[in-house]
């Protein structure tokens, strides 16, 4: 491997094409990230958009359900890490750091998701254009039962969420700020 390759430069010491080619659209691919992040309704309702996209597409083509599959266990995996705290309370001794609240008179402490709303979204749209792209080529459609994927599929999410139910329960956090106290400074 020459000294050039992996800088993506070429021999000369000069920026190669192909690399300042791949520069530039992870540069403008930020960018149009970096605009997208305050329009949280418009980035959900696009993805929204693109899901119904995919599944009219598997449909009307009556296949690729092995990619279906993966692409909502993908989804159950990034819900999951969106619902859960960042530090594990369960993983925590009583003197080991910072909890969660356990009783009214205690601090509060926000709740930090392990991964956070745009990270998640992020994830979710990525998976459902490779997914898309996947619908492309018949290597990936895999002759399926499909009736016993969405068995398995609907069987793993109620026992996830089933868990993950529980552990908030246990642990007393919720994910969600609709519907917690707020406190409003008087002057």
């Amino acid at each position: 491997m020459s000294e050039g390759d992996s800088a993506g430069e070429s021999i000369h010491g000069k920026p190669s094409v192909v690399g300042v080619f791949f520069t530039r659209i992870g540069q403008v691919y930020q960018s149009w990230l970096d605009k997208s992040t305050p329009f949280y309704t418009m980035r959900w309702a696009s993805t929204l958009l693109m899901t119904a996209v995919y599944m009219i597409r598997v449909y009307i083509l009556q296949g690729w359900y092995i990619v279906t599959y993966a692409l909502g266990i993908y989804h159950l995996n990034l819900f999951i890490a969106f619902l859960s705290p960042k530090v594990d309370p369960s993983l925590l001794d009583e003197d080991d750091g910072p909890a969660l609240p356990t009783k009214q008179n205690e601090e509060f402490r926000p709740f930090i998701r392990r991964l956070p709303e745009f990270k998640f979204w992020h994830s979710a749209t990525k998976g459902i254009v490779i997914a898309m792209v996947c619908t492309f080529f018949e290597a990936f459609n895999v002759p399926v039962f499909w009736p016993i994927l969405v068995m398995y599929f609907i069987m793993l999410f109620c026992i996830t969420m089933k868990r993950q139910i529980k552990h908030m329960i246990k642990y007393r956090y919720l994910p969600f700020t609709h519907g917690k106290r707020t406190y409003k400074e008087e002057t």
